[in-house]
């Protein structure tokens, strides 16, 4: 339910990787007794694995924002949170008010040599497919591009920072400036799978309903014919 619920809930938030879960079908061992009459019953239950995440690419929607960045690839831009470096794919990014280049969330973004600020004099600010940054002051550096081996051991922090080790230089990931990538998540496809966890819900909570009913019904009985 909290896996799909965040999902919905950020359908509209830029560069946001949806979750699912990964779990199997568990067979409990059988307990068998000899002296019981009849075939020995299959208990199945659902072991859960883990919550993964969906790294595959949104769609790239054109904007015209100059610092609005979309990723083509499976590069992550780099950034400066409190608690260390982190990586995102939500290139929906603004200046403060000093000129520093940020997230939404107010995280700097990270240049190959550090942060990126501009000054308010500066104008033609291009970034360009590689992630060279060019202005009317020159050559700003590179966006730090990174890519995962194995992105699925990164831990989100928030809607769409991940934080992780083993971050490697990434030169093929594609800019395009003037767009965002959209969430990879459908929302019909999220309400479909929210109406299934729903009835499910409800229809284990009908069953224990019915199983405390017939434990009271059996007390009452057994309550009656002792007295």
């Amino acid at each position: 339910m909290d896996v799909v619920a965040n999902n919905m809930a950020n359908l509209n938030t830029a560069g946001f990787k949806g979750e699912k879960l990964l779990f199997e079908d568990y067979l409990m061992p059988v307990a068998a007794d000899h002296e019981v009459t009849g075939d020995d019953q299959l208990l199945h239950y659902t072991q859960d694995w883990a919550t993964v995440h969906n790294f595959l690419p949104g769609a790239i929607q054109q904007t015209g924002g100059t610092f609005d960045l979309a990723l083509n690839g499976d590069g992550f831009i780099s950034i400066q949170t409190p608690d260390g470096i982190g990586y995102t794919r939500n290139g929906q990014l603004k200046l403060d008010n000093t000129g520093l280049l940020v997230t939404n969330d107010g995280h700097p973004v990270l240049s190959e040599v550090g942060e990126i600020r501009f000054g308010p004099e500066e104008t033609g600010i291009v970034f360009g497919e590689n992630g060279t940054i060019l202005s009317s002051a020159g050559n700003k550096g590179r966006l730090r591009m990174v890519r995962f081996d194995n992105p699925q051991e990164l831990t989100r922090v928030g809607s769409t920072t991940f934080m992780g080790e083993n971050a490697l230089p990434d030169i093929e990931t594609r800019v395009v400036q003037g767009a965002i990538e959209r969430a990879n998540v459908s929302g019909i496809t999220e309400m479909t799978n929210m109406i299934h966890v729903n009835r499910a819900y409800q229809s284990i909570t009908n069953m224990m309903q019915r199983q405390d009913e017939l434990r009271s019904t059996a007390i009452q009985r057994l309550g009656s014919l002792q007295a």
